[in-house]
């Protein structure tokens, strides 16, 4: 095999591999906040968060997610259980935080808003 059929062929394989990884990387659009009835009662300011990690130290091996994917529901459902009487959010807005700790990376979401009922 010639040098220049070996490198095409060494490009082709580097890019499969990184298509194959970059495709385990999607996920499906979260509803954050579904629409509000057409007359409802403000109860107030709402906040909830919550945190899901990327497990095995160095960062080019955090590869194993614990309650990673419904951090945003579960932030999202925090913050509605945290006014009494309310059933959903309007005016929602979310932000999220990330840090280190000694076997991975957490991340953070909050998630606040007008409770409404």
């Amino acid at each position: 095999m010639s040098d220049q059929k070996q490198l095409r062929c060494r490009i082709t394989a580097c890019l499969a591999v990184a298509a194959v990884m970059l495709g385990g990387c999607a996920s499906e659009f979260t509803k954050v906040a579904p629409q509000p009835p057409e007359k409802y009662e403000r109860l107030g300011p709402a906040t909830g968060s919550a945190c899901g990690s990327l497990m095995i130290l160095a960062t080019a091996y955090n590869f194993i997610p614990v309650m990673l994917n419904s951090r945003v529901e579960r932030a999202y459902a925090d913050a509605v259980a945290s006014v009494p009487g309310a059933t959903s959010l309007v005016d929602v807005t979310m932000s999220e935080d990330w840090f280190w700790w000694v076997l991975g990376t957490a991340r953070c979401v909050t998630i606040r808003g007008e409770a409404v009922r």
